[in-house]
């Protein structure tokens, strides 16, 4: 038998129990509306689309392409920032192109963490945030996000009780999975906590654009200070529907850019270089797509609470990301998130991701991802307020 101690660290994968049991329900023939996991279901626009067709159909760019990312592209999202945020990024220094978010925050931990380095993470969590550190011998602490709480006041009192001091900060705002937002004063008083502390913080921005309501949330960068003290990721995913296509980038600090770029130099030539080209056009091209976008969401969203209030759950709107992060109604509390997601699945037809999937601070809840359209949202609630009444 063969011992690899780290992939003992992880703990089983919760959501595949959910998978199999929604599989096997699909092979029954039972309609199954999965709003489980947040893959975007839709069609990534079709000018984005048209570059790549015609970027592969150029043979010189079907060679090896540059691991930290074509010249152009990275110019594109500096571009980004300066047009959205009004940050100055240095495209050769600042700016590296990842294979999505996931890869790239992977990698930079591997880069930076020495065994029993302490890091901070939100908690409840997206999984690939603790756990990266965890693979790469981190020492990961948990602050928790919660409705009632300040989450920078918890973090200060962590910080307090922990020796050795934490080296790493990672924040997540718009966040997944409780959709929590913050405002640019937050991250002012983490840029200067940093400064004072001596703390790198990384910023996962997946959700810059799924903003409803009006809502615009501020990046991380654009504090006075934030480049000497962290990067940030940002992802084509949500914003163009471009899930697949594996796109995101790491900016701000130079050391940090600098030392995720090493890293990748060793492990990957990065992506296929006509998706790079198309990624340019994204970037570059008309925006009204990503407004679309965020509205087929925000629209979703409406439908989503509308039909769980007509089934008697009452839950907050979110005002950004594609999820809906939900309380287990008090009669079925005591069954647990894991339980009461098979009994949704089973009674109502519909799949969701129990909350302790998130890390033990998302007991209690379940995570709704808005990736079908409003007949089938309609449709699941439904199924949902036919589960509740039993």
């Amino acid at each position: 038998m063969y011992e690899f101690k780290r992939i003992k660290r992880l703990p089983p994968y919760v959501f595949a129990i959910v998978n199999q049991l929604k599989m096997e329900a699909r092979r029954k023939g039972e309609d199954i509306i999965d709003l489980g996991m947040g893959n975007p279901d839709l069609p990534t626009p079709d000018h984005i689309i048209e570059k790549l067709v015609e970027a592969a159909r150029n043979p010189k760019n079907h060679r090896y392409s540059a691991s930290k990312g074509i010249t152009q592209l990275r110019l594109a999202i500096c571009e980004w920032y300066k047009r959205r945020f009004d940050v100055d990024l240095d495209h050769n220094t600042e700016a590296v192109v990842t294979i999505g978010s996931k890869e790239g925050l992977s990698h930079l931990a591997y880069a930076m963490v020495e065994p029993g380095d302490v890091i901070f993470t939100p908690a409840p969590a997206y999984p690939i945030h603790p756990y990266s550190f965890i693979l790469a011998g981190g020492d990961v602490r948990s602050i928790p996000v919660e409705k009632d709480s300040d989450f920078f006041e918890k973090m200060e009192e962590e910080f307090k009780a922990t020796w050795p001091r934490p080296k790493i900060l990672l924040i997540n705002f718009p966040h997944n999975p409780t959709t929590t937002c913050t405002d640019v004063e937050f991250f002012q008083k983490v840029v200067d906590f940093a400064k004072e502390n001596d703390v790198i913080v990384l910023h996962d921005f997946a959700y810059a654009d799924l903003t409803f309501d009006g809502y615009q949330p501020p990046s991380f960068l654009q504090v006075p200070g934030a480049k000497d003290v962290g990067v940030e990721f940002f992802s084509l995913t949500k914003s163009y529907s471009m899930a697949g296509w594996r796109v995101g980038f790491c900016c701000g600090n130079r050391e940090l850019v600098g030392a995720l770029t090493t890293i990748k130099s060793y492990l990957d030539y990065g992506m296929f270089q006509p998706i790079q080209i198309a990624s340019i056009i994204a970037l570059r091209g008309p925006q009204d797509c990503v407004r679309e976008i965020a509205k087929v969401y925000e629209h979703r969203r409406d439908v989503l609470i509308q039909g769980l209030q007509n089934a008697g759950w009452n839950v907050e709107p979110p005002k950004a990301t594609m999820f809906v992060w939900a309380e287990i109604p008090e009669p079925f509390k005591q069954m647990g998130s894991l339980e009461f997601t098979k009994f949704l699945l089973k009674a109502g037809g519909v799949a969701v991701s129990p909350g302790i999937g998130f890390g033990p601070a998302g007991e209690g809840h379940v995570r709704f991802a808005l990736v079908e359209n409003e007949h089938r949202i309609r449709q699941a609630a439904r199924g949902i307020k036919k589960a509740l009444s039993k």
